[in-house]
């Protein structure tokens, strides 16, 4: 795949991550390569990559197959009038701040801006302090893993039609796509959830300040999670009245959360972070040290997994570095370059190898995916898949219960059940489902019979799971030659941690970013939502869409962690070259009305800040002035600005989303008409189709069933009857 690069630092993610997947990705510097004179910035995403000049664009395009471009729309220079791409024969993915249309479209933003516009900043900081975004540019990440993954779906979709296409990346669309319940706790509850300093609203996890370090860790999840963490304080006689019978019940400690919180608070007091991390691994509990970005290379399940990479030039001191890895590689390399001239003599291309054409128009009709996803990271993967046209067939069950589903804490809105959980309606839309009880031989053996029938297999157990169910990777290939198997556990399937039972919480604080989230003086905080889960979803369909491509089965270890690592990556240079952190411009202020705020991306020094407020601090000037209205006349003097908007502010009150149409309405037979997050990945030719609600629980088991494995009515009613599905 030859790829021409014409990002900004907005795009950079998405560059970097085709680089990963071993395109050819010739970079024309924009103006000033992404980064600037930071050289650890411009070391890690420019790695891999060779320089051409910027003489003939259209000459360069006509020679590659997807064209990334990037930055505000007044600067692009592929998209002519009319918003019509200069190059229709390539794939031409464009990522911009707001977007290609929409009023908002010639907005500016930088991380900051992006990160407080699509509502993820709203969730971070102490509910006695200003909002406070995710750190190591979390918006610039989320939209280039979207553009990278919309690459390769533009070469699917080319592949039926013959034809490149325009795809559009909304940044803001690709933050809000990633609140978790940020925008639906709205949607369900009518409630906005507010700043809990670290403090999970929905799951008993937090950050805990151990006697040396910190660890992040909680007890929610199967019922396991307490029981084991319960005999463990026995053991150490530090349970207090936690033994008592009434703390049996889960509803009790989830509504007293306080009183059980403080007594494994006083449990970690006592040891170190260190100590804490290790034991709980051994006891496949959800808990992990805390560690700083510069740690993360002496991970040892990292090392045993060859995760990370030397880049090699000679400007660097001693001539190399050691760099993070990708989200995912199909050929992990140790060691790259970095951006240097491309050889005058290379030739342009290879002949592109002649495809078949297929049916139907969508990048993934006619694909067949197994989904034996639960929770949040594997469900948002596959939810991306059906948006594309994939058939997803859902295993689920009764008796290996999705939190998502089952657990009160996440249905959001107060009386509702399994079937309307607002959590599981949102990241489960236009799959069917099927339960089957896989405690069962009959259960298994009918999740065996599915495979031959399905392309791809997706799951996110811990690993070991299938192969006790007879279906781990040399298993699926002996029934289904060339299947492809996707595995997405928090640590994968090797290396000394690979047993290790992760939260989305814990694997942040393993991957550097939770200590990121201190502020001045403080403690981390750690993040109140799941982004990890959703980089990791990203990387998977990236991984998914790579092999559908090339045409290849086989078996993709993805490990969450390693995903949630790749995000930090200049962090990690800089401390291996010493380099200090360079200064940020902007923050989040204060404007009128109770908790409202805006992020402004300049300093006081700004001349086109100055221009606005004139003599008045920019606070002063803020403090009186409604957010969005502050924030439009920043922007039309160019200053890149935004709200910080909550989920009822994106949901009820972004008329830029809501002309975008980014929150559908779907009919659900139980839950009614409730709107959904967006698709972000904007298709020109081939566009994703949000039309079908989740699932009820085994709604399609017969129709699954008898479709594919034609069985009869007698012996469906026999298999429901014996409790094998429902």
């Amino acid at each position: 795949m030859r790829v021409l690069d014409l990002t900004d630092p907005l795009g950079a993610a998405g560059a970097r991550a085709l680089v990963g997947i071993g395109a050819d990705v010739l970079r024309v510097d924009p103006g000033g390569d992404s980064g600037g004179d930071d050289l650890a910035a411009r070391t890690h995403w420019h790695a891999g990559k060779r320089r051409v000049p910027s003489g003939d664009l259209d000459a360069l395009a006509a020679e590659a197959d997807v064209v990334l471009e990037s930055g505000p729309v007044d600067t692009l220079r592929g998209i002519g009038p009319g918003g019509v791409s200069r190059w229709p024969d390539a794939v031409h993915v464009v990522v911009t701040p707001f977007g290609l249309t929409g009023p908002r479209c010639a907005w500016r933003g930088d991380d900051l801006v992006l990160a407080s516009a699509g509502g993820m900043t709203w969730l971070g900081g102490r509910p006695d302090g200003p909002p406070r975004p995710p750190p190591f540019g979390a918006a610039y990440g989320l939209a280039g893993a979207h553009a990278a993954t919309a690459a390769l779906l533009g070469l699917l979709a080319r592949d039926r039609t013959g034809q490149g296409q325009l795809v559009d990346v909304s940044a803001q669309e690709a933050v809000a796509a990633t609140l978790e319940t940020g925008a639906i706790t709205w949607i369900h509850a009518g409630r906005v959830p507010g700043r809990t300093g670290g403090v999970y609203e929905h799951v008993a996890h937090r950050v805990f300040p151990a006697r040396s370090g910190f660890v992040a860790g909680g007890w929610s999840g199967s019922e396991r999670m307490w029981t084991d963490l319960l005999a463990w304080l026995v053991e150490e006689s530090e349970a207090e009245d936690l033994t008592d019978a009434r703390w049996s019940d889960p509803l009790v400690r989830w509504l007293e959360r306080a009183h059980v919180d403080a007594v494994v608070a006083r449990f970690v007091a006592r040891r170190s972070a260190a100590t804490v991390a290790a034991e709980g691994r051994r006891r496949a509990l959800p808990w992990a040290e805390v560690v700083a970005p510069a740690r993360l290379t002496g991970n040892p399940q990292l090392r045993a997994r060859g995760f990370f990479r030397t880049v090699r030039d000679p400007a660097l001191p001693g001539g190399a570095v050691e760099d993070v890895g990708v989200a995912w590689s199909p050929a992990p390399t140790p060691c790259l370059d970095a951006l240097g001239d491309a050889p005058a003599e290379q030739p342009w291309r290879q002949e592109r190898r002649a495809r078949r054409p297929r049916p139907g128009r969508r990048p993934l009709d006619g694909v067949r995916v197994l989904d034996l996803t639960w929770v949040l990271a594997g469900p948002y993967a596959t939810r991306q898949l059906a948006e594309h046209g994939a058939d997803v067939i859902k295993v689920e069950s009764v008796h290996r219960q999705d939190p998502t589903r089952f657990a009160p804490s996440m249905h959001l809105r107060p009386g509702a059940d399994p079937d309307d959980s607002g959590y599981f309606l949102n990241v489960n839309r236009g799959k069917r489902s099927v339960a089957l009880n896989l405690r069962t031989p009959r259960g298994v053996e009918l999740l065996r019979r599915l495979v031959p029938h399905c392309d791809v297999v997706i799951e996110n157990f811990s690993p070991g799971t299938l192969a006790r169910w007879g279906l781990d990777a040399a298993s699926l290939q002996e029934r289904h030659p060339g299947v492809l198997l996707v595995s997405m556990a928090g640590l994968g399937a090797t290396g000394p941690w690979r047993d290790a039972v992760t939260f989305a919480d814990t694997l942040a604080a393993m991957a550097g970013l939770t200590d990121a989230t201190r502020e001045p003086g403080g403690p981390p905080q750690g993040l109140t939502f799941g982004l990890g889960d959703m980089v990791a979803a990203n990387a998977a369909v990236l991984a998914t869409l790579t092999m559908l491509a090339q045409g290849r089965g086989g078996h993709v270890d993805l490990a969450q962690l390693e995903a949630m690592a790749a995000t930090v990556g200049p962090e990690v240079v800089r401390a291996a070259l010493g380099e200090p952190e360079p200064p940020s411009a902007g923050g989040v202020h204060r404007a009128a009305g109770e908790d409202r705020w805006v992020a402004v991306a300049a300093s006081g020094a700004d001349r086109r800040l100055r221009d606005v407020t004139g003599d008045t601090d920019l606070a002063t000037w803020l403090a009186c002035r409604d957010p969005l209205d502050a924030a439009t006349v920043l922007q039309a003097a160019g200053v890149p600005a935004a709200p910080v908007a909550t989920g009822r502010d994106l949901v009820e009150h972004d008329e830029h989303l809501a002309a975008r149409g980014f929150y559908p309405v779907l009919d659900h037979p139980v839950a009614g008409p409730v709107r959904h997050e967006g698709v972000v990945a904007r298709l020109a030719a081939t566009p994703a189709v949000v039309e079908r609600p989740a699932p009820l629980l085994g709604e399609h088991t017969a129709e699954v069933l008898g479709g594919l494995l034609g069985l009869g009515d007698a012996e469906l009613a026999d298999l429901r009857a014996a409790g094998v599905t429902t």
